[in-house]
């Protein structure tokens, strides 16, 4: 959604409403109603139910004060100590702050809405009139709980656990939301916030409060979203953005990016010299590292992009046992350690095996938790998909799944279209060992592309059994008894190419056969004039492969950028991140460009684009031809067994 304009909340009017937030976290009054009460009247025995729901102070009116609750806990907690702990009181700063931003929140509602007006001449309001106050009622009080949770998991998020799931499943929910008035709304808010606190079997720990009081808050947005389209006159909410100065934080309509948080997932750590083969593989691994890192925090974009050698989805794609998992955990691994050394936030983000749901719209509800991550512009975000085919594969074949479908949807919408944003600081890598099988618009999001086809020369085969039997010998030295090689150092092929012009020398000529004899029929047509050959090669090659299209010839062109950016950035910018890394961004892109100028001089741009032509288009062959070719392969092994059998019967009976 587009929220076309943006207003500040200013710091100084926050600090005024310190006072009223801190009010309310002293005491507040509130009666729960029928249905809370008897909320676990069906007879099952939940201790927390329970608690939540007895009726308190023989029928009156409860009073609650946080304050003291948090008071108690420090007693409980930590008997012997004088100052209350660091959890308690970062979790009681975060709340009065929350609060202060929900009163804000709700006043900028009251006095864009009109509501603030309609107060003043309450009493002279008619029945028309009164309801309309009644309905901007409801919902600047729905806004102001919406902000006070917003902005208190904003400021506690960062310090809860990575895991949650053991306080998430012992909390109960919230028996009732009341948005009858801003003081109704605030003090049933803290009066279950308050019980959950006293309940002994919630709080075992100062960490517990932090990750409670994120699970509660969580919880609450959920109820206000789950109520946003009973709401009437929310224009003046989703028209515009509050920035709070001098932070992140902001406030765009009911948009919640903590649906997108997500937390890196744990991988086995693999240097790429582990990798055997795999040369174009490993150079592509080894530029998308440094060019992420070129990312910049404070103008949220990245001087690759500017520069054309940012790619933001590509493909890894080769038979099975070649190394895709491998590679994935290489490139993480590169990754996380420079992001520890630059000091910068890195989210390791593989989408989940249990994506597709058997529920109509699961899926896609799913997919776009997985994606808005990638939307978030204060980490370096790695998003590989292991094993592609299963959730986007072509649409079309018969008996996929509604679920897959709705996968594929979300991620076109996400890569390129109206909610595909990209700062040059994610990057989402598909791997498959089926690329055929994958939904041609998928494959055509792809900007780059490379074979991932493991151990190819004698070397690979010997470094292959080295990083086997080495292990042996380090246990056991002396066990393995065989000599050396005499003119073969262990994994001295297995380094990094310098550039892809090591890695493609010899690709002047399609390999694949019906791209070849076009080629062949193009050029000696074209023999002088190269720009009308390529134009005349695609339109021939769109007649072959009808699916080939002007996203495939961007991505040609994107290939070509990228090769123009295929130089190394020098080693001491690593070691002393100053020199580079931590300059701003103008500087950075300068740097770039005059590497880029550098390593230009040494190239030669027909060369290069013939190359990545040849490349890109046997590439589309390759996937278009080899679910035939295996399916004939396949014909080809049922034949040869059935004479085979045959020959073998004959003789049995001779």
């Amino acid at each position: 959604m587009e929220h076309n304009t943006t207003f500040p909340i200013k710091k100084n009017e926050l600090e005024a409403l310190r006072e009223e937030a801190a009010s309310y976290l002293k005491g507040v009054q509130w009666e729960q109603g029928m249905k809370a009460k008897n909320r676990n009247k069906d007879g099952q025995d939940d201790s927390i139910l329970l608690y939540l729901s007895k009726a308190t102070g023989n029928g009156k009116t409860d009073v609650t004060s946080v304050s003291k609750t948090i008071l108690g806990l420090k007693k409980r907690l930590l008997n012997d100590s004088i100052a209350i702990p660091l959890a308690l009181n970062q979790s009681l700063m975060a709340l009065q702050e929350g609060l202060s931003m929900g009163i804000w929140l709700k006043d900028a509602y009251s006095d864009a809405s009109g509501l603030s007006a309609m107060q003043e001449q309450r009493s002279s309001l008619d029945a028309s009139r009164r309801r309309e106050y009644d309905s901007k009622m409801h919902t600047a009080t729905a806004f102001m709980l919406y902000g006070t949770a917003y902005k208190t998991l904003f400021d506690l998020k960062p310090h809860a656990s990575d895991d949650l799931t053991v306080l998430k499943n012992k909390f109960a929910g919230i028996p009732e939301v009341s948005l009858a008035s801003p003081i109704k709304g605030i003090a049933c808010m803290l009066f279950y916030f308050d019980k959950y606190l006293s309940h002994p079997e919630m709080i075992t720990s100062d960490k517990d409060v932090i990750d409670f009081t994120v699970v509660y808050f969580e919880g609450l947005i959920s109820e206000i979203q789950l109520r946003i389209s009973s709401l009437e006159y929310t224009e003046t909410i989703t028209d515009r953005t509050y920035k709070l100065e001098n932070s992140e934080f902001a406030v765009s309509g009911w948009e919640n990016v903590f649906e997108g948080t997500a937390q890196s997932v744990e991988f086995n750590k693999i240097k790429f010299e582990q990798i055997v083969g795999n040369r174009d593989a490993k150079h592509f691994a080894r530029r998308l590292t440094e060019r992420m890192l070129s990312y910049d925090f404070a103008a949220k974009k990245n001087p690759f992009q500017e520069l054309g050698g940012f790619m933001p989805v590509f493909m890894g794609y080769g038979i099975p046992g070649t190394g895709k998992s491998m590679l994935i955990a290489a490139m993480a691994t590169r990754l996380k350690e420079y992001c520890e050394v630059l000091e910068i936030p890195f989210l390791f983000h593989p989408m989940p095996d249990t994506l597709i749901s058997t529920f109509q719209g699961g899926s896609a509800e799913k997919m776009v938790q997985w994606m808005k991550p990638m939307q978030d512009p204060t980490k370096l975000i790695f998003a590989p998909i292991d094993d592609a085919e299963n959730n986007l594969q072509e649409r079309t074949a018969q008996g996929v799944s509604a679920g897959v479908k709705e996968v594929i949807g979300v991620f076109l919408r996400y890569t390129e279209g109206a909610y595909a944003v990209n700062y040059g600081n994610s990057a989402i890598g598909l791997f498959t060992n089926l690329p055929e099988m994958l939904d041609k618009a998928v494959i055509s999001r792809v900007q780059a592309r490379f074979k991932i086809d493991g151990a190819r020369t004698i070397p690979d085969f010997v470094d292959q059994d080295y990083l086997w039997w080495s292990k042996l010998n380090d246990t056991m030295p002396g066990f393995v008894n065989m000599k050396d090689p005499e003119q073969y150092e262990y994994l001295a092929n297995q380094g990094l190419a310098k550039n892809l012009g090591e890695i493609l020398k010899h690709a002047e000529r399609p390999s694949e056969e019906r791209v070849l004899e076009i080629f062949e029929q193009v050029e000696s047509k074209h023999a002088h004039d190269k720009h009308m050959f390529y134009a005349e090669l695609y339109k021939k090659i769109q007649e072959s492969f009808p699916f080939f299209s002007s996203r495939d010839i961007r991505n040609i062109q994107s290939a070509i950028s990228l090769r123009l950016t295929d130089f190394d950035l020098p080693e001491q910018w690593f070691e002393d991140p100053s020199l580079y890394f931590k300059q701003d961004y103008d500087t950075k892109y300068a740097m770039l460009q005059d590497l880029m100028k550098q390593n230009m001089k040494g190239l030669d741009f027909s060369d290069i684009r013939r190359q990545e032509v040849v490349r890109y288009l046997d590439n589309v062959a390759t996937i278009a031809d080899t679910d035939f070719k295996r399916k004939v392969e396949q014909r080809v092994n049922e034949l040869n067994i059935q004479m085979e059998a045959r020959e073998q019967f004959e003789k049995g009976t001779d």
